[in-house]
């Protein structure tokens, strides 16, 4: 074999030997980037895992509490209840006393629904008629109030973290010409007032 032949093949070896590399290096570039992908959807299932527990462990102990709430809402409108029927004007020191006390115990008890994320719907007169927090129970004759509009409140409602679990009853204005009337002037004052900055309440011809 002459020095041709044998230079001939060893460039064949060299280069079978580059190719082999090649190919060896391109199967771990794709085993690589194949498990970056494995690892990835493992930290993302992991991640689902971690968030699906958390919810179900702070539904629990929402539900959990939500029914312990719903005793007690009992016992609040008791204390409300009790608060309103009694006398502004106390001139026996007992009777007073224990009128605080019954007004402490209300507070503390309000404190600690607050504490463990129970709040009060209590809707003001004139707020706007919510089906989702508010309960309907009757409609009253209200000029001033806009038709369907909230009245006033018959029972405090109560939400716990946004998921209502007593709405609050409320009368609502029955819808009548007048407050119809007095919606649709009080509306055009206010659309005056955001077109020429003036006060509705003040008579500019005075």
């Amino acid at each position: 074999m002459t020095d041709e032949n044998l230079e001939e093949g060893g460039a064949d070896l060299e280069q079978d030997a580059t190719e082999i590399l090649l190919a060896e290096l391109e199967a771990l570039k794709s085993e690589n980037v194949a498990l970056k992908e494995q690892a990835l959807r493992y930290a993302a299932e992991v991640e689902n895992v971690k968030r699906r527990t958390e919810r179900e462990m702070n539904d629990a102990r929402a539900f959990a509490i939500q029914r312990f709430s719903r005793d007690l809402l009992g016992v609040a409108d008791i204390l409300t209840r009790a608060l309103q029927s009694a006398p502004k004007e106390i001139d026996d020191a007992a009777f007073k006393n224990f009128v605080l006390g019954i007004d402490m115990t209300e507070k503390e008890l309000s404190q600690a629904f607050e504490k463990n994320g129970v709040k009060k719907v209590n809707p003001l007169r004139g707020d706007k008629f919510d089906p989702n927090l508010h309960q309907a129970v009757m409609e009253v004759p209200a000029e001033d109030v806009t038709g369907g509009a909230v009245v006033n409140v018959m029972q405090t409602g109560y939400e716990l973290f946004g998921r209502i679990i007593r709405p609050a009853m409320v009368a609502t204005a029955a819808k009548t010409a007048a407050n119809t009337v007095a919606a649709a002037a009080a509306t055009s004052a206010y659309a005056h007032e955001a077109d020429t900055g003036e006060d509705p309440a003040v008579d500019t011809k005075a």
